[in-house]
């Protein structure tokens, strides 16, 4: 195994399963010192949601260890040779060794964008990936004692390392290149999270070009440089994105896809190379609705993934069906959640579609709680094919959209979801969820 979080693990623990340690040694390389924990949740451990940084890692090396999986963290994997079938492998103490493999998974994961801005590689400039990443940016913000801090990027990390440093008392200007954050979203659902920083307390800058980082006379940062002006920091955040880590597969002569991760099959495997699979965010996946290749980095697939290439591993037969996209997030009370394809998408892979936007209540409009939600689809003009949806709104928003998830994986048109069966009481949802009266409106503008 090459990487030891979700994706890897989840591929050794299923291997193991299926056969016995005298059979099958597995060996997993970690270049850093946790495995199986949550990346997801390092700002919320930031923001002192999570109290211990423990309380992220579901299993531990020794825990790994007790099942018979060898873990060798503080390993990094430096080049693959398919002919020898051998891994080189630098430990951090320097030392450099090689190991032979009859299977070999890569779950090299994602890599951070990280631009090559003048000032970036600076004290107190973080990307927010791994438990190491949480654990420098928390070191920063007590050694600087940290008043201001500047988040690049409106995604997903920015988004909620914005409101984790908000949290912590700093003061925050959130950085966007784009019209709006959270791109994942169309424009005028992006909106709605911009008006949620800004109540927050964040100063939200879009359409703002980040030039350079500027660093004081220690190395430590103390300003970001933009086409808009100067923005003073202690602390910077990086939130620019990831992309398929993939330049071990690559160097190996590995096929790389045009989204950019490496290429399998459904069972997980590497075409044309016997014994040698890949899992997690370092590959191609097919979107079901385009069904084009697609770079999504989810924890869920990675361990869905890696489960898949462990069963095959071990004997038994799984495949890995693709993926629609979905996602959710929050910020404070704020649930944002997306699945299926945005507008721009739609569009681009050469669909007609038309588009539904309403707002309702999250629970009947009477009962104390009730907040507002606001649901976006958009559909095949003419057959009502549900190709995306959006939400954004008070508690009990986002996990709906796992009903449009579930729509959009099994070919339903709008008009056939009016007529879902779906759970109503006034605590839960009005007596028409909103779901069922967004599917309504996209159904009369898809004839």
């Amino acid at each position: 195994m090459v990487g030891a979080d979700a994706a890897g693990m989840s591929a050794a623990s299923q291997a193991r399963r299926r056969r016995d340690h005298r059979d099958l040694e597995i060996v997993a390389f970690e270049r850093g010192w946790h495995t199986s924990y949550s990346a997801c949740g390092i700002p919320y451990w930031i923001a002192g949601l999570v109290e211990e940084q423990d309380d992220l890692i579901a299993r531990t090396p020794d825990q790994h260890r007790e099942r018979n999986i060898d873990i060798r963290a503080g390993h990094t994997v430096t080049g693959i040779d398919l002919d020898r079938r051998t891994v080189t492998v630098r430990e951090t103490s320097g030392g450099e060794s090689e190991h032979g493999f009859d299977q070999l998974v890569i779950a090299t994961g994602g890599e951070p964008v990280r631009p090559d801005w003048p000032g970036i590689d600076g004290k107190g400039v973080h990307g927010v990936q791994t438990l190491e990443d949480g654990e420098a940016v928390s070191a920063s913000l007590r050694a600087r004692d940290a008043e201001r801090a500047v988040v690049i990027g409106g995604g997903y990390i920015g988004v909620e390392m914005a409101e984790a440093l908000i949290r912590q008392g700093l003061g925050v200007t959130l950085v966007e290149r784009a019209a709006q954050p959270m791109t994942t979203l169309d424009p005028d659902m992006g909106a709605l999270v911009t008006d949620a920083l800004k109540n927050l307390g964040v100063e939200v800058r879009t359409g703002v070009t980040v030039e350079g980082i500027e660093l004081d006379d220690d190395g430590w940062v103390r300003a970001v440089t933009t086409d808009a002006g100067e923005f003073a920091a202690d602390v910077v955040v990086l939130g620019l994105g990831t992309r398929p880590g993939v330049a071990l597969a690559r160097d190996a002569g590995l096929p790389i896809g045009p989204s950019g991760g490496i290429v399998t099959d459904r069972r997980m495997r590497v075409p044309g190379h016997d014994g040698i699979w890949a899992a997690g965010d370092c590959v191609e996946v097919v979107h079901r609705v385009t069904g084009r290749p697609a770079a999504i980095p989810l924890g869920t697939h990675a361990n869905k993934q890696g489960r898949v290439a462990g069963i095959n591993i071990g004997g038994g037969y799984a495949t890995f069906p693709g993926v629609v996209g979905t996602a959710v997030t929050k910020l404070c009370d704020l649930e944002i959640a997306r699945t299926g394809l945005r507008e721009a998408e739609a569009e681009q892979a050469g669909f007609a579609y038309v588009t539904a936007t309403i707002e309702s209540h999250t629970v009947a409009g009477y009962y104390p709680g009730a907040d507002t939600i606001t649901v976006k689809l958009v559909a095949e003009r003419g057959t009502g094919r549900l190709l995306g949806g959006q939400i954004v709104g008070g508690q009990g928003a986002a996990k709906r959209i796992d009903v449009l998830a579930v729509a959009i994986w099994n070919t339903m048109t709008v008009d056939e979801m009016t007529g879902l069966d779906l759970a109503y009481a006034p605590p839960f949802s009005p007596v028409w969820d909103p779901v069922l009266v967004a599917a309504r409106a996209a159904s009369d503008a898809a004839q």
